[in-house]
């Protein structure tokens, strides 16, 4: 069945996401990536596929999007650091900025498409810039719906997204500081240059503007 899947994949305009609750791994996808794509706590895609950090998957490599049989969480450790403040929980502490210039053009959960972060009207070529400081976990343009795309990751709990960039500055691994510019805004679908921004909180989307400041 293994082999019938990797053939199929091979082919000219082959379906990879063959099941709902499997992804087969492309070339330059990362788990972070895979796990943007499908609203996943990256961490949990690690255990239910028992990949460690992550940091080995490889093209062809089937990827389990839900728990197996009989799975339990993992316990919280004897040693867990103290419960974190309801402002830490919030991300707040992270300090974010915005990433670009502009009006805001598409708020969070408008439309389908977009519903899962804001767009940020501006100017072809225009800086776009971290939000908040971490490390790049994915670059690149696999998510076709994004354009070209950067994520990155600021903690254990919070990942930042930006798509649609004429050009990307930074590559995976890379540390990044807030406010550094990491691209150049690109075209959205409607041909109008447009910064696609998203803040995920355990793999889930969340509105920016409760992190953001107001402007």
């Amino acid at each position: 069945m293994s082999a019938l899947l990797l053939i199929a994949a091979c082919g000219t305009g082959a379906r990879w996401d063959h099941r709902p609750d499997q992804h087969i791994v492309r070339k330059g996808e990362t788990l972070h990536a895979i796990a943007f794509r499908y609203g996943r706590d990256p961490r949990e895609l690690s255990r239910w596929n028992r990949l460690g950090d992550g940091s080995l998957i490889h093209p062809g490599q089937v990827i389990r999007l839900t728990p197996p049989a009989g799975y339990r969480p993992p316990e919280p450790e004897a040693d867990r650091k103290p419960r974190q403040s309801p402002r830490t929980a919030a991300g707040q502490t992270l300090a974010w900025s915005w990433p670009t210039s502009g009006r805001v053009a598409v708020e969070f959960g408008a439309r389908p498409g977009s519903g899962s972060g804001i767009l940020i009207a501006g100017r072809p070529g225009q800086a776009v810039r971290a939000a908040a400081p971490g490390e790049v976990v994915y670059a690149g343009s696999g998510l076709a719906a994004y354009g070209q795309l950067i994520i990155i990751k600021h903690d254990d709990t919070y990942l930042s997204a930006y798509g649609y960039n004429a050009s990307l500055l930074v590559q995976e691994g890379q540390k990044i500081a807030k406010n550094q510019q990491i691209a150049t805004m690109g075209e959205g679908p409607e041909k109008e240059p447009r910064l696609h921004f998203e803040i995920r909180r355990n793999g889930r989307p969340v509105s920016p503007r409760r992190f953001l400041p107001a402007r």
